[in-house]
C-alpha cells in the first residue's frame, strides 16, 4: 500500500503513505488553501505540508482498539495488531473525530444504515461483539473505537437503531454491560449524569435492555444533526495531541512508557485553548479522583479542533471503581506527587496548581465547590439512571454512598495541610 486517503466527508484531507522504510502524511494543497480547513492533529499543523512516521504513526494508533480486542480484530482480518495503517485501511471509514480513511465518508443518506429490526436482534449482536468486534466482516461496515471496552458504534433516529454502512456516520456509542464490572452501565450512567448536574460538559446518555443484557447509550458529541445530515467534528484524544502512543496513555505503567501528566495535558489546553476551555480541564481532573475514577488516563480526556481553533470535549468514559475491589486504586495520573485519591489534601491541590501554573487559591476554591455540588446532587443523578430504560441496580447504593463520602472527605481534607506526609513529599513526575 503505497498511499491511503484521508477525507473529511468527500473532500480529500491528504493521505498516508506507508512503506517498509518509513511512513508519514501529506496535506493536500486544496484542503490547506479551503476556508473552514482544520489540522488532523495539533501535532500535525496545516502550516506544514508533510509530517513523518512520529506524528502520523500514535495518532493513528490511537484510533484503533487496544488489547484483546486489537489481536482479534487483526486476527479476523488477516494483519498484525502492528499493522496500524493496514488496519485502518480495513475499519477507518467511521472512527473517532471527522475522518474516514480510506474511502469517503458521508452524511446520512437513503439505504446507508441497516437497520436492527428488534430487541432479540439487538441481543445477538452484543452477544458477539467480544467475538466479533465492531460486526467486522460484515458487508459495508467499517468502524473503528479506541479503548478495550467492547462497544459498537450505531446510528439511532426516533427510537430505532441502525448499524451504519458506506460510509455513514454513527451517531451514538452502545456499551453492553458484562460480567467483569457488574452494574457498569448504571455505574457510568450515573457518573456522567452527575458530571452534567454540576455544570461539567458531557454527552447525552441513557440505558437500554435486549433481553438479558442492558446497555449504555451514549450520544456522540462529535457528531452533529443539521437537516437530513448527520456532520462529523473533529477530535482528537490527548495521546494524540501530545503525539503518545495508546500504551503511554498512563503516567507511570507498567509498558516502561512515560505517560502525560496532568501538567503535560493542561499545557495543551494553555497553548491552544481559551482559559474558559483550561477550566474546563481542571473541573474534570477535580471531578474524577471524586468519583473514584481511577482510569482517567490520557484517552479518556479529548479536545475538539476546527477551523477556530481547539476547544475542549466533553468529558467521557467516567466510572466509579469504588465497587471493584480488583481495580486498582491508584490514579492514572498524579496530583501534586500523590497517586492514591483517598490521600488528597490542601497541600496537593495547591501543588497540583503550581505544577500546572494555576492559581492555587482559585483550584482550592474550585476544589471545594465541586465537592459540595457533588454532595448536593448525587442522589438526584442516582434518581435520574434508576429512572432510565434498564432501571436501578445494587451497585448504585455503594457509588453513590462512595461518591459522597469522599467529596465530604476531601472538604476535610482542605482544611488541614496534609492528611498524608509521604504523598506530599513524593517526587512530581
Amino acid at each position: 500500500m503505497d498511499r491511503l486517503p484521508v477525507y473529511f466527508e468527500t473532500r480529500e484531507v491528504g493521505w498516508i503513505t506507508a512503506a517498509d522504510e518509513a511512513s508519514g502524511f501529506t496535506y493536500a494543497e486544496s484542503w490547506r488553501g479551503l476556508t473552514g480547513a482544520f489540522p488532523v492533529s495539533l501535532t500535525m499543523p496545516l502550516s506544514q505540508v508533510s509530517h513523518d512516521a512520529s506524528a502520523i504513526l500514535p495518532w493513528a494508533a490511537n484510533l484503533l482498539p487496544e488489547n484483546a480486542t486489537l489481536g482479534t480484530v487483526g486476527h479476523m482480518l488477516g494483519k498484525s495488531p502492528a499493522d496500524v495503517i493496514g488496519l485502518l485501511a480495513e475499519m477507518g471509514r467511521d472512527t473517532a473525530g471527522a475522518l474516514s480513511i480510506g474511502q469517503p465518508g458521508t452524511g446520512l443518506i437513503a439505504g446507508k444504515w441497516r437497520e436492527i429490526p428488534d430487541k432479540a436482534s439487538l441481543e445477538r449482536i452484543l452477544i458477539e461483539l467480544p467475538h466479533k468486534p465492531f460486526l467486522i466482516g460484515e458487508d459495508g461496515v467499517s468502524m473503528s473505537l479506541a479503548g478495550v471496552q467492547t462497544k459498537l458504534a450505531v446510528a439511532l433516529d426516533g427510537d430505532t437503531l441502525y448499524i451504519p454502512i458506506d460510509g455513514a456516520p454513527s451517531t451514538h456509542i452502545i456499551k453492553p454491560g458484562g460480567e467483569r464490572l457488574p452494574g457498569a452501565v448504571q455505574n457510568e450512567a450515573f457518573c456522567l449524569t452527575l458530571a452534567r448536574m454540576i455544570g461539567i460538559p458531557t454527552p447525552k446518555v441513557t440505558t437500554g435492555t435486549a433481553g438479558g443484557r442492558s446497555y449504555l447509550l451514549v450520544e456522540r458529541y462529535d457528531r452533529r444533526h443539521e437537516g437530513k445530515r448527520w456532520r462529523r467534528l473533529h477530535q482528537e484524544d490527548f495521546c494524540q495531541a501530545l503525539g503518545r502512543p495508546p500504551a503511554a496513555k498512563y503516567q507511570n505503567n507498567d509498558r516502561g512508557l512515560k505517560g502525560p501528566s496532568l501538567a503535560d495535558m493542561l499545557g495543551v489546553t494553555q497553548r491552544h485553548m481559551t482559559a474558559q476551555q483550561t477550566a474546563r480541564f481542571v473541573d474534570l481532573a477535580i471531578f474524577n479522583p471524586m468519583v473514584w475514577n481511577t482510569d482517567s488516563h490520557a484517552k479518556n480526556y479529548s479536545l475538539m479542533l476546527s477551523a477556530r481553533g481547539a476547544a475542549m470535549a466533553p468529558g467521557y468514559d467516567i466510572v466509579c471503581t469504588a465497587p471493584y475491589p480488583k481495580i486498582t486504586r491508584n490514579m492514572a495520573q498524579k496530583i501534586g506527587g500523590q497517586k492514591q485519591a483517598d490521600q488528597l489534601g490542601r497541600n496537593h491541590w495547591e501543588r497540583f496548581a503550581i505544577d500546572c501554573k494555576l492559581s492555587p487559591t482559585q483550584t482550592i476554591r474550585r476544589v471545594s465547590e465541586i465537592a459540595q455540588a457533588v454532595s448536593h446532587h448525587a442522589m438526584a443523578a442516582k434518581a435520574e439512571v434508576e429512572a432510565m430504560p434498564a432501571g436501578g441496580d445494587p451497585v448504585l447504593d455503594t457509588v453513590v454512598e462512595a461518591v459522597i463520602s469522599r467529596a465530604r472527605g476531601y472538604l476535610e481534607h482542605l482544611k488541614q495541610a496534609d492528611p498524608s506526609p509521604e504523598g506530599a513529599a513524593a517526587p512530581s513526575s
